[in-house]
């Protein structure tokens, strides 16, 4: 298989980027084809669509071996599951599946056509392999049962940023960097209270720290 596209957002390290596509929808991502599939005609009718699958490499964990389990972060990273019941990165075949709104497409200018689309978890340069649209009618199950994530789910974390810290960062991702903060970006396995946490994001280096369900942004630099 060949790349058909790469994306472009924000996450510029795999620390901060979401565990789950849609769990911060303020992020904006564009995706621009590679020059050979870089036509109109391919386009045709996607606007229809409210939402697409991604189909993309983990091209920052590719290996060249595998192992049959693996240690999901929301078990805590010390209990192993079977790699098919996950959705780890370290896989036979380095494969993701996202699910993103499609915002707008752009069919003239540079790089053209560009696909806008928000809530992708995928870091920046990330390859695409392909792009389907999201079918309501056979994608979404409402019965459907979520394994072991059913009873680790973890809530989001109440975000305290003062306003001149928070200003160091362009208004326009502010919103985003609040969203992915209370996500809680820390592995699962640490719940130190003294401990400071960095992360980047939009070119910024995000100082943090948690306790007690509270995250508190010490600087922006």
């Amino acid at each position: 298989m060949q790349p058909i596209a790469v994306i472009y957002n924000d996450y510029t390290e795999k620390f901060g980027v979401p565990r789950q596509s849609g769990l911060v929808p303020s992020v904006m991502s564009e995706i621009i084809f590679e020059p050979t599939y870089r036509n109109p005609d391919a386009l045709r009718g996607l606007e229809d669509f409210s939402h697409l699958w991604l189909l993309w490499e983990f091209s920052k964990s590719a290996r060249n071996h595998w192992s049959p389990t693996v240690r999901p972060p929301r078990l805590g990273g010390n209990q192993r599951m079977g790699v098919f019941a996950t959705r780890s990165p370290f896989r036979p075949n380095a494969i993701g599946l996202s699910c993103v709104k499609l915002e707008k497409i752009v069919l003239h200018g540079k790089n053209a056509p560009v696909i806008y689309v928000s809530g992708a978890d995928l870091m920046n340069g990330t390859p695409i392999l392909d792009i389907k649209p999201y079918l309501p009618y056979a994608d979404c199950k409402p019965d459907a049962t979520g394994g072991f994530t059913d009873s680790t789910a973890r809530k989001q974390l109440q975000v305290e940023c003062p306003e001149s810290v928070l200003s160091k960062i362009p208004s326009e991702k502010q919103q985003a960097l609040l969203e992915i903060l209370a996500q809680d970006p820390r592995p699962s396995y640490q719940n130190d209270p003294d401990k400071i946490y960095g992360m980047k994001y939009a070119d910024r280096d995000v100082k943090f720290q948690v306790c007690n369900d509270i995250l508190i942004v010490i600087d922006i630099t």
